[in-house]
């Protein structure tokens, strides 16, 4: 769900607010954020695509210097729409958000030079229970817009979601 804040804009600057606990309920989101993450990224640097299993986390995403293409890949088992994915491009100029709900994997693309990218997390990370999809998952098809992005090893190492063994998938609820 892409959230659109309301901006006010005049020639100090600009305000906004990036969170609102009960505007988020009244949108359905009723996840607590627990943790906050800040990460910089220089231009082609691709995060992901990652998630937690045993720690699923949903997460609240923005950006407050650059651009980034945001993706998300629906990878709960059982799910209708399994396998599929979406993005969002995410702006410091826009001030745009993105909530993920929890059993996606979720990625970024640094579109400028510098890409500060923060987001709110409803469970803690666990270095141990991070799993994740190969980014350039032929089934997929996900269009990135670049063919040679900056990978981690780690991250170049992902298996594709065909070749997920099913128990380390998140299951679908209904949800």
């Amino acid at each position: 769900m892409e959230l659109q804040p309301k901006i006010f804009r005049d020639a100090r600057g600009f305000f906004l607010e990036t969170f609102h606990l009960a505007k988020l309920r009244e949108l359905g989101i009723a996840e607590t954020f627990v943790q906050d993450n800040h990460s910089c990224s220089g231009k082609g640097t691709l995060r992901g695509l990652h998630y937690q299993l045993h720690h699923p986390q949903a997460k609240l995403c923005r950006v407050v210097e650059g651009r980034a293409l945001d993706v998300v890949v629906d990878v709960r088992e059982g799910s209708p729409h399994f396998g599929k994915w979406t993005s969002v491009l995410l702006s410091a100029e826009y001030q745009n958000q993105i909530y993920i709900p929890a059993g996606f994997a979720h990625g970024f693309l640094a579109l400028t030079d510098t890409v500060h990218f923060l987001y709110k997390c409803s469970d803690y990370y666990h270095p141990e229970d991070e799993c994740g999809v190969l980014w350039s998952d032929p089934d997929l098809k996900i269009s990135w817009g670049i063919e040679s992005p900056i990978v981690s090893e780690r991250d170049q190492r992902l298996p594709t979601l065909a070749t997920i063994p099913r128990e380390s998938l998140p299951r679908y609820t209904g949800a």
